[in-house]
């Protein structure tokens, strides 16, 4: 019974901050560092199709900004997406972001959970990537597991639709259970290009994930920030069992053809971002973690700098 109590409680604490911060105005900090001392491409850098096009709650001009900027003085060149997905909207671009699409304009909408894509849309994103192109696609929390589920199915990978929790591994001094922390020290943060970087002041040590969702990917995928056994998924006052999360992601790569995938379970890791009435940091603007060499890093393996 004991037990029961504290994860009903650990429940509810997660679905506190995406309500606290909706309510909040939860906005990019216009204070983050986005500069690059020396950027991976001087010049003729790989092209970005940043998707604004299936009312994407990040988008490079709002709360996804800072990772926009971010990228654009690594050396990318960030272009925004306003068209339905196609052979012809994809031709000519190296690597596609795609961040928290829904179903509906808002995300408290009854229809934000609908797919956020077309079928086409979606042959067209994985014959693309077959043929060589790199695909970033992060799907949050519910709900935008359902809306991006059509797009992960083309990769074979399966999104929980719900909230991820771990009440063994979140960041204290937050108190969120949500807000997972991932360490190389722990094995959760696996060994890889994206966590070695090219070199040591690029090795990523530790990181946090911002309350999302989970995946599981196909058996040729590689998982990254793996769950501990003790992360559950659920719906808080909808889901009063919650299934277990072990054997589960929230961040894999996999090669699809000629190309190269990264799915993320969690979306905030990547930005920078300011809510409530203090302020309060969350994503690569957070002291004392790697979110915003993590972010350089995934671009680099994407567009083929790191092996």
């Amino acid at each position: 019974m004991k037990k029961i109590f504290l994860l009903s409680g650990l429940i509810a604490a997660a679905s506190i901050l995406p309500l606290a911060v909706s309510r909040a105005q939860q906005v990019a900090d216009p204070n983050f560092d986005a500069k690059v001392a020396h950027p991976a491409y001087p010049k003729n850098g790989p092209k970005v199709l940043f998707d604004e096009a299936h009312n994407n709650f990040h988008t490079a001009s709002g709360r996804y900004k800072p990772f926009a900027d971010l990228i654009t003085n690594d050396g990318y060149q960030v272009t925004p997406n306003k068209e339905k997905f196609s052979a012809a909207v994809l031709k000519g671009f190296d690597v596609l972001v795609i961040s928290n699409a829904l179903g509906a304009e808002r995300m408290n909408m009854p229809e934000a959970s609908n797919p956020a894509f077309t079928p086409e849309e979606c042959d067209a994103v994985r014959d693309w990537a077959k043929g060589g192109g790199d695909l970033l696609l992060i799907a949050d929390h519910a709900p935008m597991g359902s809306a991006n589920q059509i797009m992960a199915d083309r990769f074979g990978v399966n999104m929980s639709k719900m909230f991820t929790i771990d009440s063994e591994n979140y960041d204290k001094e937050s108190n969120n259970p949500g807000f997972i922390v991932y360490t190389r020290e722990s094995g959760r943060l696996a060994d890889h290009a994206i966590t070695r970087g090219r070199n040591d002041s690029e090795r990523v040590n530790k990181i946090i994930a911002f309350t999302g969702q989970s995946l599981k990917g196909p058996p040729d995928s590689f998982a990254f920030m793996k769950l501990a056994d003790s992360a559950v998924d659920a719906l808080p006052g909808v889901n009063t069992n919650p299934a277990s999360a072990a054997g589960r992601a929230q961040g894999i790569l996999m090669t699809v053809g000629k190309g190269r995938v990264v799915i993320l379970g969690e979306a905030a890791m990547l930005s920078a971002q300011m809510a409530g009435p203090n302020q309060m940091k969350f994503g690569m603007n957070r002291p004392g973690i790697d979110n915003r060499q993590m972010a350089l890093n995934i671009m680099h393996w994407l567009s083929g700098l790191l092996k």
